[in-house]
């Protein structure tokens, strides 16, 4: 099935996934459970939100100021987990969501346009009883972070981004950068119909844990939290619903809605603005990243973490969570 993008007006009824067999991942958690992803315990509690017609899997920990931490492609949630720790301990209500048809959350047949998946950011932000929010998003999570910060400017307070340019820079470098476009090869791959789900499931989920590893500095992550999302990624369903998003941001980009939606991203970010990214990101280029500051009207900080890859918040947690706090805490971010 080649799903085009979806809209907020189309009903967004959960794929039924199949129950797999149950396999356990490290530390005991159990996989595969009527196609639900491993509620991994810890210093956080889980449970479901409804939002944009959809229901969310969130993990969170601690009260305060809200900042909801958006994961990247091949992760889920789990991604956040350093952070949802430091977060709390620094005295704000961290909660880190599954997108959709990811992880916990609803797969639905459509609806994965960087519009409606943004809808489902600032429905959640309404459904946890807060006005607003300070978005982190890494990669994926990034680019929706940028869009909500456009689209619902009232219900972003910040805006941090990691390891992923504004949207129309993304899009300018794709189309213009041959060394970003061939960074982003995966990405043309996509496009296939079918392939790709296959290969990313394919001797339980190997190329999840090559990207990973092709994508970190020399810091990789360890082999254990590897398993863990090559384990999320075998869920029925999850491998197709994890690449329509890229398939729409490239079907889309001669399309009337992805030309409108390229217009709409003209509207600048009226919040403090974090940029975050690693000098040895494989995945997304340090100059594709460069001018993303000409979309915020607002202070604008840029962070390049030396030796770290395409995941500094799990490369180097202490760091990354560190420049995260500091900021999130500065009544005056400077830009």
């Amino acid at each position: 099935m080649n799903l085009p993008a979806g809209s907020p007006s189309q009903p967004n009824r959960p794929v039924p996934v199949p129950d797999a067999t149950d396999r356990s991942g490290p530390g005991g958690a159990e996989f595969g459970r009527g196609g639900q992803v491993p509620r991994l315990d810890g210093p956080w509690t889980h449970r479901e939100v409804a939002a944009n017609g959809a229901r969310f899997h969130i993990a969170e920990a601690g009260d305060g100021p809200l900042v909801l931490l958006l994961h990247g492609f091949p992760q889920f949630w789990w991604a956040w987990r350093h952070q949802l720790t430091a977060l709390a301990d620094a005295g704000f209500r961290a909660v880190a969501m599954d997108l959709r048809g990811v992880g916990g959350s609803d797969r639905t047949p459509r609806g994965y346009d960087p519009g409606n998946l943004a809808l489902d950011v600032t429905g959640v932000i309404r459904s946890l009883g807060e006005p607003d929010a300070a978005l982190v998003g890494h990669d994926l999570g990034g680019y929706l972070a940028w869009t909500a910060a456009a689209m619902r400017p009232k219900l972003v307070r910040r805006l941090a981004v990691c390891s992923m340019p504004h949207p129309r820079r993304w899009r300018a470098a794709m189309l213009t950068d041959l060394r970003q476009s061939r960074s982003g090869g995966y990405i043309w791959g996509f496009q296939r119909p079918w392939v790709p789900e296959r290969q990313l499931v394919a001797d339980d989920a190997a190329l999840v844990g090559q990207m990973i590893r092709d994508w970190s500095g020399p810091r990789p992550l360890d082999e254990e939290s590897i398993d863990v999302y090559r384990e999320a990624m075998q869920i029925p369903s999850t491998a197709h619903c994890a690449v329509e998003p890229y398939r729409w941001m490239v079907r889309s980009m001669a399309r009337p809605d992805g030309l409108q939606f390229n217009r709409r991203m003209k509207r600048p970010v009226r919040v403090p603005t974090l940029q975050m990214h690693g000098s040895l990101d494989r995945a997304v280029g340090t100059r594709s990243v460069a001018g993303s500051g000409e979309y915020v009207e607002a202070p604008y900080r840029w962070r390049l973490f030396d030796g770290l890859g395409h995941f500094p918040h799990e490369e180097d947690p202490v760091a990354f969570s560190t420049e995260l706090v500091n900021w999130l805490k500065d009544p005056e971010p400077d830009r």
